[in-house]
């Protein structure tokens, strides 16, 4: 019979966080669902999770965790591209591209990230607007700071 084991995140990440490592990726997020449903998801530093980095990071859970004693079911991903940033390396990572912003309060913006700390991110970006002293909207450009604090998602922009 197995026994009702509780896994926590800090276990999990402790025995996961060499091989994340070793594959030049980074954690972004470890779900504990009902049932002992575990996801995984992780993010490259410098280009895509492969196949071979999922298989690493998840041989490496299964040398931790025997599944003949413990129950659980095991995903290892990576971050989607239509998918929020979760973590401040991914912030980082993106610095440089287009992010699809959409702010608290309902409304929306594509801009450049150009830079991202601790507490938001730094954007640029251009819109036709009204000018004072010009019949006709004109394209202004802005570089404006936005605090996480009044952000609802980050995300990367895919042109298509």
């Amino acid at each position: 019979m197995l026994t009702d084991f509780i896994m926590n995140v800090n276990d999990i990440v402790d025995a996961i966080n060499g091989e994340i490592v070793a594959c030049k990726c980074f954690l972004v997020e470890v779900n504990l669902g009902k049932d002992n449903d575990i996801t995984v998801t992780i993010e490259s530093e410098d280009s895509c999770v492969t196949l071979e980095d999922c298989e690493k990071i998840n041989d490496a859970f299964l040398a931790a965790f025997d599944r003949d004693v413990e129950d659980y079911s095991l995903t290892v991903s990576s971050a989607g591209l239509d998918q929020p940033f979760k973590v401040l390396r991914q912030y980082r990572k993106a610095i440089g591209s287009k992010v699809e912003i959409a702010l608290k309060g309902g409304r929306k913006l594509v801009a450049e990230l150009v830079g991202a700390d601790e507490d938001g991110i730094r954007v640029k970006y251009s819109s036709r607007e009204a000018v004072e002293g010009s019949k006709k909207k004109q394209v202004v450009e802005h570089d404006e700071r936005l605090d996480f604090s009044g952000i609802n998602s980050v995300r990367p922009h895919i042109e298509f």
